[in-house]
Protein backbone atom coordinates (compact mmCIF):
# COMPACT_ATOMS: atom_id res chain seq x y z
CA UNK A 1 0.00 0.00 0.00
CA UNK A 2 1.46 3.35 -0.79
CA UNK A 3 2.60 5.68 1.91
CA UNK A 4 0.87 8.82 1.11
CA UNK A 5 -3.03 7.81 0.26
CA UNK A 6 -5.32 10.43 -1.61
CA UNK A 7 -9.16 9.95 -1.51
CA UNK A 8 -11.13 12.55 -3.23
CA UNK A 9 -15.48 12.41 -1.98
CA UNK A 10 -17.80 15.62 -0.94
CA UNK A 11 -15.29 17.86 -2.81
CA UNK A 12 -12.87 17.25 -0.14
CA UNK A 13 -9.27 16.10 -0.95
CA UNK A 14 -8.19 13.75 1.78
CA UNK A 15 -4.04 13.53 2.42
CA UNK A 16 -3.69 10.81 4.61
CA UNK A 17 0.65 9.76 5.59
CA UNK A 18 0.19 6.24 5.75
CA UNK A 19 3.80 4.71 7.05
CA UNK A 20 2.64 3.75 10.57
CA UNK A 21 5.46 1.54 11.47
CA UNK A 22 7.94 4.66 10.99
CA UNK A 23 5.27 7.01 12.60
CA UNK A 24 4.73 8.52 9.01
CA UNK A 25 8.02 9.55 8.94
CA UNK A 26 8.48 11.64 5.71
CA UNK A 27 10.56 10.59 3.03
CA UNK A 28 11.05 12.66 -0.68
CA UNK A 29 9.03 10.20 -2.42
CA UNK A 30 6.06 11.03 -0.43
CA UNK A 31 6.92 14.54 0.03
CA UNK A 32 6.76 14.41 -4.13
CA UNK A 33 3.09 12.74 -3.79
CA UNK A 34 1.62 15.26 -1.77
CA UNK A 35 3.11 18.09 -3.04
CA UNK A 36 1.70 16.60 -6.72
CA UNK A 37 -1.60 16.44 -4.87
CA UNK A 38 -1.69 19.79 -3.52
CA UNK A 39 -1.30 21.46 -6.59
CA UNK A 40 -3.74 18.88 -8.64
CA UNK A 41 -6.36 19.85 -5.89
CA UNK A 42 -5.83 23.78 -6.72
CA UNK A 43 -6.80 23.75 -9.86
CA UNK A 44 -9.79 20.88 -9.74
CA UNK A 45 -13.03 22.52 -9.56
CA UNK A 46 -14.52 19.70 -8.25
CA UNK A 47 -12.36 19.93 -5.07
CA UNK A 48 -13.24 22.52 -2.32
CA UNK A 49 -11.27 21.94 0.29
CA UNK A 50 -8.27 19.88 1.42
CA UNK A 51 -8.04 17.41 4.86
CA UNK A 52 -4.86 16.53 5.72
CA UNK A 53 -4.21 13.72 8.58
CA UNK A 54 -1.61 10.36 9.43
CA UNK A 55 -2.78 6.79 9.55
CA UNK A 56 -1.49 4.44 12.50
CA UNK A 57 -1.97 6.75 15.12
CA UNK A 58 0.54 9.51 14.38
CA UNK A 59 0.54 12.36 12.18
CA UNK A 60 3.72 12.76 11.43
CA UNK A 61 7.66 11.67 13.10
CA UNK A 62 9.01 14.54 10.82
CA UNK A 63 11.58 13.76 8.57
CA UNK A 64 13.11 10.21 7.78
CA UNK A 65 16.31 11.46 9.24
CA UNK A 66 17.70 8.86 6.34
CA UNK A 67 16.31 9.24 3.00
CA UNK A 68 16.69 13.30 4.61
CA UNK A 69 20.59 12.32 4.70
CA UNK A 70 20.44 10.91 1.53
CA UNK A 71 18.74 12.66 -0.28
CA UNK A 72 19.35 16.21 1.07
CA UNK A 73 17.28 19.39 -0.22
CA UNK A 74 19.66 21.24 -2.39
CA UNK A 75 17.21 23.70 -3.43
CA UNK A 76 13.39 25.12 -4.35
CA UNK A 77 12.69 21.83 -6.82
CA UNK A 78 13.48 19.54 -4.07
CA UNK A 79 10.31 17.62 -2.70
CA UNK A 80 10.04 18.91 0.48
CA UNK A 81 10.47 21.96 -0.91
CA UNK A 82 7.49 21.85 -3.01
CA UNK A 83 5.40 20.69 -0.92
CA UNK A 84 5.85 23.46 1.19
CA UNK A 85 5.36 25.93 -1.52
CA UNK A 86 2.24 24.13 -2.86
CA UNK A 87 0.50 24.69 0.55
CA UNK A 88 1.58 28.12 0.68
CA UNK A 89 -0.06 28.54 -2.92
CA UNK A 90 -3.14 26.48 -2.02
CA UNK A 91 -5.79 28.84 -2.99
CA UNK A 92 -8.50 26.61 -1.19
CA UNK A 93 -8.62 25.74 2.39
CA UNK A 94 -7.23 23.05 4.67
CA UNK A 95 -8.01 21.47 7.26
CA UNK A 96 -5.55 19.00 9.40
CA UNK A 97 -6.93 16.17 11.66
CA UNK A 98 -3.31 15.10 13.95
CA UNK A 99 -3.29 13.00 16.49
CA UNK A 100 0.38 11.33 17.94
CA UNK A 101 3.52 12.70 17.41
CA UNK A 102 3.58 15.69 15.22
CA UNK A 103 7.22 16.51 14.93
CA UNK A 104 9.08 19.12 12.91
CA UNK A 105 6.85 19.67 9.61
CA UNK A 106 4.44 17.83 11.16
CA UNK A 107 3.70 21.11 13.50
CA UNK A 108 5.59 23.54 10.89
CA UNK A 109 2.77 22.64 8.03
CA UNK A 110 -0.14 23.25 10.64
CA UNK A 111 0.80 27.04 10.37
CA UNK A 112 -0.10 27.05 6.53
CA UNK A 113 -3.46 25.02 7.79
CA UNK A 114 -6.59 26.98 8.30
CA UNK A 115 -8.35 24.27 10.89
CA UNK A 116 -6.83 22.46 12.83
CA UNK A 117 -8.11 19.73 15.12
CA UNK A 118 -6.37 17.42 17.74
CA UNK A 119 -6.82 14.62 19.36
CA UNK A 120 -5.57 14.86 23.36
CA UNK A 121 -2.86 12.42 22.80
CA UNK A 122 -0.92 15.07 20.49
CA UNK A 123 2.96 16.16 21.07
CA UNK A 124 3.55 19.01 18.13
CA UNK A 125 7.54 19.77 18.57
CA UNK A 126 9.83 21.52 16.43
CA UNK A 127 13.01 20.41 17.53
CA UNK A 128 14.63 21.64 15.30
CA UNK A 129 17.81 23.13 17.35
CA UNK A 130 18.55 20.03 18.97
CA UNK A 131 19.60 18.53 15.47
CA UNK A 132 22.00 21.69 15.01
CA UNK A 133 19.10 22.91 12.59
CA UNK A 134 17.19 26.22 11.80
CA UNK A 135 13.24 26.32 11.44
CA UNK A 136 11.80 25.54 8.44
CA UNK A 137 8.38 26.51 6.63
CA UNK A 138 8.02 30.21 7.34
CA UNK A 139 7.78 28.99 11.15
CA UNK A 140 10.26 31.30 12.03
CA UNK A 141 8.12 34.19 11.31
CA UNK A 142 4.81 32.34 11.69
CA UNK A 143 5.02 30.46 15.23
CA UNK A 144 5.90 34.40 17.02
CA UNK A 145 3.61 35.67 14.92
CA UNK A 146 0.68 32.95 15.99
CA UNK A 147 1.85 31.98 19.48
CA UNK A 148 3.52 35.13 20.61
CA UNK A 149 7.73 35.50 20.71
CA UNK A 150 8.12 33.69 24.49
CA UNK A 151 6.31 30.90 23.86
CA UNK A 152 7.52 30.54 20.16
CA UNK A 153 11.28 30.63 21.18
CA UNK A 154 10.44 27.64 23.74
CA UNK A 155 9.39 25.56 21.03
CA UNK A 156 11.90 26.84 17.90
CA UNK A 157 14.91 27.14 20.62
CA UNK A 158 14.28 25.19 23.81
CA UNK A 159 12.25 22.48 21.84
CA UNK A 160 9.72 22.19 24.15
CA UNK A 161 6.55 20.29 22.79
CA UNK A 162 3.12 21.59 23.33
CA UNK A 163 0.27 19.41 24.10
CA UNK A 164 -3.71 19.52 23.09
CA UNK A 165 -4.97 22.23 25.39
CA UNK A 166 -2.08 24.32 24.66
CA UNK A 167 -2.36 24.07 21.29
CA UNK A 168 -6.25 25.15 21.55
CA UNK A 169 -4.90 27.71 23.87
CA UNK A 170 -2.32 29.76 22.00
CA UNK A 171 -4.50 29.35 18.93
CA UNK A 172 -2.71 26.64 16.90
CA UNK A 173 -5.62 24.44 17.01
CA UNK A 174 -9.34 24.62 17.18
CA UNK A 175 -10.42 22.29 19.22
CA UNK A 176 -9.60 19.19 20.89
CA UNK A 177 -11.55 15.87 20.15
CA UNK A 178 -11.52 12.41 21.12
CA UNK A 179 -9.19 10.36 18.80
CA UNK A 180 -12.04 7.81 17.84
CA UNK A 181 -14.17 11.43 16.46
CA UNK A 182 -11.21 12.99 14.78
CA UNK A 183 -10.73 12.46 11.26
CA UNK A 184 -14.68 12.21 11.27
CA UNK A 185 -14.82 15.74 13.01
CA UNK A 186 -12.24 17.51 10.81
CA UNK A 187 -13.35 15.72 7.63
CA UNK A 188 -16.92 17.29 8.28
CA UNK A 189 -15.15 20.77 8.76
CA UNK A 190 -13.55 20.37 5.54
CA UNK A 191 -16.62 19.23 3.70
CA UNK A 192 -18.49 22.15 5.23
CA UNK A 193 -15.84 24.73 3.89
CA UNK A 194 -15.89 22.31 0.40
CA UNK A 195 -19.53 23.97 -0.07
CA UNK A 196 -18.65 27.46 0.24
CA UNK A 197 -18.15 29.80 -3.27
CA UNK A 198 -14.77 28.81 -4.19
CA UNK A 199 -14.13 32.00 -5.19
CA UNK A 200 -15.15 33.61 -2.02
CA UNK A 201 -13.21 31.08 -0.49
CA UNK A 202 -10.26 31.82 -2.40
CA UNK A 203 -9.92 35.39 -1.90
CA UNK A 204 -10.72 35.36 2.29
CA UNK A 205 -7.75 33.20 2.33
CA UNK A 206 -5.48 35.24 0.38
CA UNK A 207 -6.62 38.31 2.75
CA UNK A 208 -6.10 36.57 5.86
CA UNK A 209 -2.57 35.22 4.36
CA UNK A 210 -1.19 38.64 4.14
CA UNK A 211 1.98 39.31 2.36
CA UNK A 212 2.94 35.81 0.84
CA UNK A 213 5.95 36.80 -1.24
CA UNK A 214 7.32 38.11 2.19
CA UNK A 215 7.00 34.80 3.80
CA UNK A 216 7.88 33.16 0.64
CA UNK A 217 11.28 34.92 0.93
CA UNK A 218 11.38 33.94 5.02
CA UNK A 219 10.95 30.40 3.30
CA UNK A 220 13.22 30.40 0.92
CA UNK A 221 16.14 32.09 3.37
CA UNK A 222 15.21 29.45 6.13
CA UNK A 223 15.89 26.70 3.20
CA UNK A 224 19.55 28.57 2.40
CA UNK A 225 20.34 28.24 6.06
CA UNK A 226 18.84 24.44 6.51
CA UNK A 227 20.93 23.42 4.07
CA UNK A 228 24.16 25.10 5.20
CA UNK A 229 23.50 24.46 8.92
CA UNK A 230 22.82 20.06 7.69
CA UNK A 231 26.55 20.25 6.95
CA UNK A 232 27.94 21.55 9.80
CA UNK A 233 29.64 19.97 12.30
CA UNK A 234 26.83 20.37 14.88
CA UNK A 235 24.02 19.10 12.89
CA UNK A 236 26.76 15.86 12.30
CA UNK A 237 27.16 15.42 15.51
CA UNK A 238 23.42 15.69 16.45
CA UNK A 239 22.64 13.40 13.98
CA UNK A 240 24.90 10.39 14.94
CA UNK A 241 23.80 11.20 18.10
CA UNK A 242 20.39 10.82 17.35
CA UNK A 243 21.25 7.32 15.05
CA UNK A 244 23.13 6.01 17.99
CA UNK A 245 20.03 6.62 21.01
CA UNK A 246 17.98 5.21 17.76
CA UNK A 247 19.89 1.85 17.52
CA UNK A 248 20.29 1.53 21.57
Amino acid sequence: MSDVLVHDADGVRTIAMNRPEKRNALTQAMYQTMADAVRAADTDDGIGALLITGKGGHFTGGNDLGDFLNNPPANDEAPVFQFLFALLDLGKPVVAAVEGNAVGIGTTMLLHCDLVYVAPSVRLAMPFSDLGLVPEAGSSLLAPRLLGHPKAAEMLMLGMPMGADEAVRFGLANGVVPVEQLEAAAGKAAAALATKPRQAMRHTKELMRGDREHLRDVMRREGQLFGKMLRSPEAKAAFQAFFAKSKG
